[in-house]
């Protein structure tokens, strides 16, 4: 038995299809989505990030504002900045690339950005709304993945789901996000007792760990729908490779289905960021929500 490849590079295409048709929408009432992204210092893989995010972002027909401050801008000229794009009516989401450099209190910059704008879903307001049950601006990466899980298994109620890593960027929310679904959730981490055990009563098993190539298949219950949101950096015969927190080659083996690495949830997130600025943009007009692109 082989597993079914879920093909997040396909399936993000068809993700930026629904989101560029309904800004083509927004358009002919002469409302173009905005997005905002702002970059602090020089990484140069949030540079290349947020180069793909403002492309994307064009792509789909919206408007794309990229904002660089130098590294060692201070935490008061972030947040000025932040303000700006809050009171700006033309912007719809904002976003701010992380990590910060080391002086500037991140957690402050998030809580600085206007909830309805947050499309990063990491605002403790949405953080809260999402806890409840509430309508939310939910995050990129988890939101990718349940879309996934939806158009793979339909009615996700009653299955048993394990998420592996209690992040607030990935585990957690994505957690709350399966509750929702009327999933049976585990959240299980490195102090969970006897993993194996816990992971093999997986229906659903998320793993986001950021550990290379941890849950071997032997871990995985025959016929388990995988999503592996690690993208770990490994040496391999003298070059590097991406590898996912599953080791693929044996839970191949064993999986109904599984995302690969790369080409599995990557490709979804900054689909599913475009996505949440179309919805802020709705939300911001009054208009319909788009159908298939929101929890």
């Amino acid at each position: 038995m082989s597993a079914d490849l879920i093909d997040g590079k396909a399936f993000s295409s068809r993700v930026r299809g629904l989101v560029a048709a309904g800004v083509a929408e927004l358009s002919q009432q002469g409302i173009v989505p905005g997005l905002a992204v702002v970059l602090v210092g020089e990484d140069p893989a949030s540079e290349v990030y947020v180069r793909n995010k403002g492309i994307q972002t064009r792509e789909a027909g919206m408007n794309s504002w990229e904002h660089k401050l130098p590294a060692e801008a201070s935490q008061a000229a972030l947040m000025s900045l932040i303000a700006e794009l809050n009171a700006d009516p033309a912007v719809h989401g904002i976003l701010v690339q992380l990590p910060l450099p080391k002086h500037i209190d991140a957690e402050a910059v998030i809580n600085a950005i206007d909830p309805a704008k947050d499309v990063d879903g990491f605002h403790i307001l949405n953080v809260g709304l999402l806890g409840t049950g509430q309508k939310a601006m939910v995050p990129c990466t988890p939101l990718g993945c349940l879309m996934m899980l939806r158009d793979r298994l339909g009615d996700l109620s009653g299955l048993n789901a394990v998420v592996v890593g209690r992040s607030n960027i990935v585990g957690k929310p994505m957690a709350q996000l399966l509750l929702g679904e009327s999933c049976t959730v585990t959240i299980a981490h490195s102090r969970t007792k006897d993993l194996p055990a816990v992971c093999r009563s997986a229906d659903i098993l998320v793993a986001a760990v950021g550990r290379p190539r941890m849950i071997p298949g032997d871990w995985i219950k025959t016929g388990a729908t995988v999503i592996d949101v690690g993208i770990n950096r490994i040496e391999d015969g003298g070059r590097t490779r991406l590898v996912g927190d599953v080791d693929f080659d044996s839970a191949v083996e064993v999986a109904g289905a599984i995302t690969p690495v790369p080409g599995g949830v990557g490709p979804m997130t900054i689909a599913c960021l475009l996505a949440n600025t179309l919805t802020a943009c709705c939300r911001a007009n009054g208009l319909p929500e788009p159908e298939g692109l929101t929890v």
